[in-house]
């Protein structure tokens, strides 16, 4: 089973003042603007990090709900918050870290039944294994 998702991008001027727009194909970003100030500045507006982040982000908690159901497990609330990490490596820059916060709240889980499904997931889901960078976990599990 293939799926393709479908987004775009149109970029106007040079790199430092020029702008661009993002858009996917279900229209949930629809001519979103970027530029080089909102991708290393603080000027509003998305950058493709944010959006790797966001991806990162939604594709582990569904993966870790997939594994919690595996273990028969069900998670009342699980945030997730990625850090996209981009610095400057030899001359070129390059995404070099994704770091996960995930705070779980699932009844009847055991620390070890938590960590075990945690690992899994940050494994196996296809975000994780698209990025080429180091990949860190931190986890927590509330009553």
């Amino acid at each position: 089973m293939a799926i393709q998702r479908k987004a775009s991008a149109i970029w106007q001027g040079g790199l430092k003042d020029g702008k661009g727009t993002v858009s996917t194909a279900t229209g949930v970003l629809s001519n979103t603007p970027y530029s080089f100030s909102t991708r290393f500045e603080e000027e509003p507006g998305t950058n493709p990090e944010e959006l790797i982040a966001a991806a990162h982000a939604g594709c582990f908690a569904m993966a870790l709900s997939g594994q919690l159901d595996n273990a028969g497990l069900k998670a009342d609330k699980l945030e997730v918050k990625a850090t996209v990490k981009m610095e400057k490596t030899d001359a070129e820059m390059t995404v070099t870290a994704s770091h996960l916060d995930l705070v779980a709240t699932i009844p009847g889980a055991t620390q070890e039944a938590f960590n075990t499904a945690a690992a899994n997931a940050k494994a196996g889901c296809p975000i994780s294994r698209l990025l080429n960078c180091e990949i860190n976990l931190s986890a927590s599990l509330e009553a």
